[in-house]
C-alpha cells in the first residue's frame, strides 16, 4: 500500500474506533510508521519494515503492549498502550499508545541509562508471561530469507550462531538504545517494547551501548559477543529497510 493510501486507512481506523482520524502528523516514518491522531494524545505504530521482515508482526505488537502494561502495573515508567489494543485492519499492523509529551532532542546521560538498565531488568524478571527466545536470530533467518541468502551474510550467521554463548536469560527489553527513552518534564520514559525477548542481559546492554557511542557501564557476561551480534544484526536490517523501500513508494 502506498504512503498516502497508509495513512488515509489509519484515519478510517480511528474514526472507526472512535478516534480522531482527520488531522494525522507522521512523527517518524521508520521500521514502523508512528502518526499522532490530533488532538487526541494518541500515536497509531503502523508496522513497516518490521511487518516486512517479520511473519507475526502482530504477535511483537501485542508483546509490546502486553510488557509494557505489566510493568506500569509495577510503576516502572513506561509509554502505556490505548484503547483496543493490535488490530488488523486494510493489510496493516496497528497499535495505539498514549502520546507522551517529551523533548525530541534529549536522551539520558550514559550514567542514567545504565541505572535505567538496570532497574529495568530487575522488574523485567518478574514478567510472567510468554517471549521469543533466540530472538535475533529469527529475524536474521528472515532478514536473510528475504535477501536471497547472500553467501557472506549466511556465513557471518552461521558463525555467530556457533558461537553463541551459555549463560543464566531472563525477559530482555530487546531494543534498549537511548533513543527509546522519552525525556519527559517529570523523568525518562521507556518506550517500544516490540522486541522484547527472553536472553542475555548481553544484548541489551550492547543494544544501550550503540555503534559510536561511549558504554554505558553496565557489566554484562560475553559483551563482546552480543556487540558484534547486535551490529551484524544492524547491517541485516538495513539490507530489508532498502529492500523494503525500493517495493514501497515513498510517503508525500
Amino acid at each position: 500500500m502506498e504512503g498516502d493510501g497508509v495513512l488515509r486507512e489509519v484515519g478510517v481506523l480511528a474514526r472507526r474506533l472512535g478516534l480522531p482520524g482527520d488531522d494525522l502528523e507522521v512523527l517518524k516514518d521508520g521500521s514502523n510508521l508512528l502518526v499522532r491522531l490530533y488532538p487526541a494524545p494518541v500515536v497509531a505504530r503502523v508496522a513497516a519494515v518490521t511487518a516486512f521482515v517479520r511473519a507475526d508482526a502482530f504477535g511483537h505488537f501485542e508483546r509490546a503492549d502486553d510488557v509494557s502494561r505489566f510493568l506500569a502495573g509495577r510503576g516502572v515508567p513506561v509509554v502505556e498502550p490505548h484503547g483496543p489494543g493490535t488490530v488488523r485492519h486494510a493489510g496493516l499492523v496497528v497499535s495505539f499508545a498514549r502520546y507522551v509529551e517529551h523533548d525530541p532532542g534529549r536522551r539520558p546521560d550514559r550514567a542514567s541509562l545504565a541505572a535505567m538498565l538496570a532497574e529495568l531488568h530487575a522488574e523485567l524478571r518478574h514478567y510472567p508471561g510468554p517471549l521469543p527466545e533466540r530472538a535475533p536470530l529469527t529475524d536474521l533467518d528472515a532478514v536473510l530469507s528475504l535477501l536471497g541468502r547472500p553467501a557472506e551474510l549466511v556465513a557471518a550467521r552461521d558463525a555467530l550462531l556457533a558461537r553463541w554463548p551459555d549463560g543464566p536469560v531472563q525477559p530482555l527489553h530487546g531494543d534498549a538504545h537511548a533513543r527509546n527513552v522519552l525525556v519527559t518534564p517529570s523523568g525518562p520514559v521507556w518506550n517500544d517494547f516490540e522486541d522484547a525477548w527472553r536472553g542475555p542481559v548481553g544484548w541489551d546492554v550492547a543494544c544501550a551501548d550503540g555503534p559510536v557511542d561511549e558504554p554505558i557501564g553496565y557489566p554484562a557476561a560475553d559483551l563482546p559477543f552480543w556487540r558484534e551480534l547486535r551490529a551484524f544484526s544492524a547491517v541485516c536490517w538495513t539490507r530489508a529497510r532498502d529492500l523494503y523501500r525500493t517495493r514501497t513508494p515513498p510517503r508525500p
